[in-house]
């Protein structure tokens, strides 16, 4: 079941939040997401989260700003089972999504690609010195 995420979800998004960074992001020295938990999990609960539940365990979550889509998570060991499929699948009722990858997160970008996203720009990110592309879903 997808829905809103509720305060007493923070705990355990973030939990999947750190260990979904730590482990696609291999090339990113880990300190840097450890470094950004207590923002992010400061900015969360202000944020539009929909986080995918199976009985009271959330297996995944997919942040979204407006169509942009700021982060989508899949907790380790639900990975491949097609949870990631449904939270983007739930938002593409927006009709336009965008987000921004990594270039070296393979799956990722072929995730998104999978999924109807194209490469639209390339770009290096600020704070990490990392190529990243901009990927764009339009319906239709």
């Amino acid at each position: 079941m997808i829905r809103l995420f509720e305060f007493k979800d923070v705990d355990r998004i973030m939990e999947i939040w750190l260990e979904g960074n730590v482990n696609a992001h291999s090339f990113i020295e880990e300190s840097y997401w450890k470094n950004s938990y207590k923002s992010v999990r400061a900015i969360l609960p202000n944020a539009e989260v929909y986080v995918y539940e199976v009985g009271n365990e959330i297996l995944g979550f997919i942040g979204m700003d407006a169509d942009y889509i700021a982060g989508i998570f899949v907790a380790e060991g639900h990975q491949r089972q097609g949870i990631g499929h449904q939270l983007v699948d739930a938002m593409k009722r927006k009709k336009r999504l965008s987000l921004h990858v990594y270039e070296k997160n393979n799956g990722a970008v072929a995730f998104y690609k999978k999924e109807g996203f194209c490469i639209e720009n390339y770009l290096t990110e600020k704070e990490t010195g990392e190529n990243e592309y901009l990927m764009v879903y339009n319906a239709g």
